[in-house]
């Protein structure tokens, strides 16, 4: 049995209906199906004067998918490969939570502890600098964790 192909606009649909796409990206995941007589760039117009395509609702739809895990500087570098202008992305930008509190649950939740030694302080400080954290933002968490763990003490022995 033959399998039935979809036109483009079908299969763009398709895709948008399963998440919220890029321009850029829906483009070229389009190419890939495109015959010499379609025109991707009138269909991707068509569908963001339909609003079917966003990059506002693509740029709040990758935030809120990552940032329980990442840091504001591997968020805009992510809406920024996917070819979002300079507005959209600063409209991002004022859009994402305060950066300490997300660092602070993602440090809880792979480690839980103070680090014991400068070894174990630059592993836990690689592992969130590569989740795309600031620097400064990394120091203050680690700092308040060990100032955490100070009171959780003095609480338990009062």
């Amino acid at each position: 049995m033959a399998k039935i192909q979809l036109s483009l606009k079908a299969r763009a649909l398709r895709y948008l209906a399963a998440r919220e796409h890029s321009r850029q990206e829906l483009g070229r995941k389009l190419a890939r199906y495109a015959q010499e007589d379609d025109d991707i760039e009138a269909l991707l117009d068509t569908l963001q004067a339909a609003r079917y395509l966003s990059e506002q609702r693509f740029s709040e739809s990758l935030i809120n998918r990552r940032a329980a895990r990442f840091g504001n500087s591997r968020i805009l570098s992510e809406l920024k490969s996917h070819g979002l202008d300079a507005a959209t992305i600063d409209d991002a930008r004022t859009g994402l939570e305060d950066e300490a509190v997300r660092a602070a649950e993602v440090w809880q939740r792979k480690f839980g502890s103070p680090p014991t030694d400068p070894k174990e302080r630059a592993r836990q400080m690689r592992f969130l600098l590569q989740r795309g954290f600031s620097q400064g933002t990394i120091r203050k968490v680690l700092q308040n964790a060990g100032r955490a763990d100070d009171g959780k003490e003095e609480n338990e022995e009062s």
